[in-house]
């Protein structure tokens, strides 16, 4: 890849993947590595970010990096704990705070010519979140701004591209964030802001074109952005050497198997349905617990899938809808999960399974990238703008045992939700929506008659990318309207609730 490359060293901030992605959308590449993995070829980045933390810079068991071999040799930028880190070793002070700044702050600039803040408009908001702060600026530092309760919210090093600040830039709260990393990233660093989807496309081409060559790659969509704009891509570079295979767990929304073949075959890629209702239906017989589900259906998957895979002849390659965040949690700068491969049912479980080499062509992307590189494909946009779907399906919206009857009364539910969602133009403000359907029968009256039927529970998150997730606050008079037309249709409820908890501390789906 021929761009200029940023280098975002991680000291565990929960913010860090938001630094990637706002230097992304500068159409600027970035890697995310740990502070304690830093790349031996250092020379292949333009510009060093050092990330915010959880930890303290003066705790023993605080996160330590050599920059010898950064300092005054890379422009560089400390956010947060970077900035810290840069005082407390390098000839500085950082003490406790008497108050715990966190929250939004507004800058005073020291003097109006730093190109730090070109363009960065005075008093402007930033997000403060931290419980030291710097007391003494290191050995050359010249205070650049302040606030109100910060001293030295912001500074840089004489005779160096070396550049600190105490608020974080990332964030939605620092109104003039992006213009301050356009800052340093462009007009100090130099760096040439060329990454954009369409060079991302045609580069990617063809390097699958040299890595596979006239190899035949096998693929499991599942009908979600990640694997489709996969499938697109290396159908561009291999054509009828992709076969891609949709398998039917008898778990999806109603109608979405045909759905969803015919929206593939009508992008002219080479897919096989695979319809295994039955056979998944028969290994989830009497399993109520919501791990013993999940690894039921992943098993399953697997042996279907290979099944239909052995049909390729000389297959060589698996290839995986992963993407960059599931790339960054596998070398977490804590320690964190190991998620190396994600992909579909369970498919993660494939390669020593199969034997197959793997293939991952959108590894370097977030997920909102993904969705800009689908679109500069041509890709259409309801499938590009389709919501998160979990791999087990319905399965964990189902809370106890499986049988077919829960599974058609949720799909009947799941549409009349999704479909209303679209009808009141409110389906593209939400990131996450489907229902759950309770082990819980309660009393209800329908004319006349006394029921005791199921209750069912509707959920909606806006969220960017899963990790953290708030319930959407949707019309009352929607939700009226959908409970209405719930209780009505389908057969088997009478009562319907909405989940208005967070992630944290709730998580998006129940199972």
């Amino acid at each position: 890849m021929q761009h200029d490359k940023v280098l975002i060293l991680d000291f565990g901030s929960q913010y860090t993947q938001l630094i990637a992605r706002r230097v992304r959308e500068l159409n600027i590449y970035s890697e995310i590595h740990p502070y304690h993995k830093v790349p031996d070829q250092l020379e292949d980045y333009k510009a060093i970010i050092l990330s915010g933390s959880p930890m303290s810079v003066r705790s023993e068991k605080a996160f330590h990096i050599d920059l010898e071999q950064i300092r005054g040799k890379k422009p560089l930028l400390g956010v947060c704990y970077g900035a810290q880190y840069l005082a407390h070793f390098h000839g500085g002070e950082v003490a406790p705070s008497n108050i715990r700044e966190y929250g939004r702050a507004h800058l005073e600039m020291i003097k109006d010519d730093e190109a730090l803040f070109k363009n960065v408009s005075k008093g402007s908001q930033v997000w403060m979140s931290h419980s030291d702060t710097i007391k003494e600026l290191p050995t050359g530092g010249v205070r650049l701004a302040s606030t109100a309760d910060v001293a030295n919210a912001a500074y840089r090093i004489d005779g160096e591209d070396t550049y600190a600040i105490q608020f974080h830039p990332e964030v939605y709260h620092s109104t003039d964030g992006k213009q301050l990393l356009e800052n340093f990233l462009v007009n100090i660093a130099q760096v040439n802001p060329d990454w954009t989807p369409n060079a991302f496309v045609e580069e990617t081409v063809d390097a699958l074109k040299e890595q596979i060559g006239n190899d035949k790659v096998v693929l499991g969509l599942s009908g979600g952005v990640d694997s489709s704009v996969a499938a697109m891509l290396l159908h561009k570079a291999i054509g009828e050497n992709l076969y891609c295979i949709f398998v039917n767990n008898g778990l999806l929304r109603k109608n979405e198997f045909t759905q969803v073949l015919d929206q593939y075959e009508g992008m002219g890629l080479n897919v096989k349905g695979v319809d295994a209702s039955a056979r998944f239906m028969d290994a989830l017989a009497g399993l109520d617990d919501p791990e013993a589900k999940r690894k039921a259906i992943g098993r399953v998957f697997i042996e279907v899938f290979d099944d239909e895979a052995h049909q390729v002849q000389d297959v060589t390659w698996l290839a995986q809808g992963t993407i960059y965040p599931d790339v960054i949690e596998s070398v977490s700068a804590t320690g964190g999960p190991s998620a190396t491969i994600k992909s579909h049912h369970n498919v993660g479980g494939l390669p020593d399974f199969m034997k197959l080499k793997i293939v991952e062509p959108l590894k370097a992307l977030f997920k909102d990238e993904v969705r800009r590189v689908g679109k500069s494909m041509g890709m259409a946009s309801d499938l590009l703008g389709r919501h998160p779907f979990p791999g087990p399906g319905l399965a964990i919206r189902i809370l106890g045992d499986i049988t077919p009857e829960k599974v058609a009364i949720l799909q009947e539910v799941d549409a009349i939700f999704i479909d209303n969602l679209r009808k009141w133009n409110l389906y593209d403000s939400v990131w996450q929506a489907g229902a759950i359907l309770l082990p819980v029968n309660s009393v209800g009256v329908m004319g006349d008659e006394r029921t005791y039927e199921k209750c069912v529970a509707l959920r909606a998150v806006e969220s960017t990318d899963g990790m953290t997730a708030d319930w959407v606050n949707l019309p009352y008079e929607f939700l009226q309207a959908t409970s209405n037309e719930i209780i009505n249709k389908v057969k088997g409820v009478n009562r319907v609730v909405y989940d208005i908890s967070s992630k944290p501390p709730a998580t998006i789906e129940w199972e």
